[in-house]
């Protein structure tokens, strides 16, 4: 397969990462609304259909293990075309309740030695209503949608409930989960959500608004042991799964690096596999884990499957290697698992557990 992409880059690399990525949404949104026979040639080009990667979770059915992470379709505007690209299932979102538009700029540094990304955006995007319009025209999808939903800067700590409650009933039916996101680091005062008694009370909340599965995404930042005493608290009160990890503000993992906002990428990929592994160890066979955070060959993915990943998300490889990616990965994880001896991927999953 040429690689167009490697041209691509080149050329995109030349524009700020918004910027690119402006651009970037712009094709992806109007190439599938505008041009939508180019979704059949382009999906049989990037997407990796075998019975042995399909699972069934969430009462829907995965086609392939590998997601693309919340953030990069903040606004529910490339669904179709992530899909084309090969996606098994796609996280849309971070949504708040009202519009914002992030923090100041420049916000979004690359730093490609290290394929590595900085980001302080602070979740901005259209807000629920707009991006609940247009996931309607869509929903159900064939895809299985997972709608990652935080709180709006504005909101005090007091109030944050309100917003996430007001999030999963505008949600909880144009989506097959829901991840509660009070792990970025680009919100003031959103990590400190993740405590015993606010993450109890949305997980009862939540219970009671809506039969979909919530799963808690969470930091890399935090100790062992307060991670697992958080995740077992959203457990015991009804969280579906856990997301592990967001983004690190541990800046001595990167040369250069800002002051501010999370580090994604291939700096992240140990210090993420570490939090996950120890998660996995504590509740792999309890509940659903989806793995996410520097996942960028076929190997990692492996890794953070034998290790008790259901489900793996990818973002800043996406971004520093291009769609073909997704086919890579996916040929990647059927070549181990035959190299492995594993007819199915359940068989995968966990193995480094049993």
């Amino acid at each position: 397969m040429f690689d167009y992409y490697a041209i691509m880059k080149k050329l995109m690399f030349n524009f700020s990462p918004e910027n690119a990525h402006t651009i970037a949404e712009f094709f992806f949104k109007n190439g599938a609304k505008f041009t939508p026979f180019i979704l059949s040639p382009i999906a049989e080009q990037f997407f990796i259909h075998d019975k042995r990667l399909e699972q069934e979770l969430f009462g829907k059915t995965f086609l392939n293990p590998i997601g693309i992470g919340a953030g990069f379709d903040k606004n529910a505007t490339m669904i179709k075309m992530l899909t084309a690209l090969g996606f098994g299932h796609i996280e849309y979102g971070t949504m708040t309740p009202e519009p914002q538009s992030g923090n100041p700029k420049p916000r979004c540094f690359r730093f490609p030695e290290y394929e590595t990304i900085q980001n302080a955006m602070g979740f901005n995007n259209d807000g629920m209503n707009a991006i609940a319009k247009r996931v309607e025209a869509l929903y159900p999808f064939a895809t299985p949608l997972g709608a990652n939903i935080g709180k709006n800067k504005t909101t005090t700590a007091e109030n944050a409930l309100k917003d996430y409650e007001k999030l999963i009933k505008r949600f909880k039916d144009l989506s097959d989960y829901l991840v509660v996101n009070i792990s970025s680091p680009n919100t003031p005062g959103l990590r400190d959500l993740q405590n015993e008694q606010f993450i109890k009370d949305l997980f009862v909340m939540a219970k009671e608004l809506t039969t979909k599965p919530v799963l808690l995404k969470i930091a890399p930042d935090l100790a062992v042991a307060d991670a697992l005493t958080i995740c077992s608290t959203a457990l015991d009160n009804g969280a579906a799964g856990i997301v592990a990890t967001n983004t690190t503000i541990d800046y001595s993992l990167l040369p250069n690096a800002k002051d501010f906002g999370g580090l994604s990428g291939k700096v992240l990929t140990e210090k993420s596999f570490a939090m996950f592994e120890a998660l996995a160890k504590e509740f792999f066979g309890k509940t659903t884990l989806i793995s996410v955070g520097g996942i960028d060959s076929a190997d990692e993915a492996y890794r953070r499957l034998k290790a008790g990943a259901s489900l793996v998300q990818i973002y800043s490889a996406f971004i520093f290697k291009g769609p073909s990616l997704n086919r890579a990965i996916n040929l990647g994880i059927l070549e181990r698992m035959e190299k492995d001896g594993f007819a199915h991927i359940s068989e995968v999953i966990g193995s480094d557990r049993r």
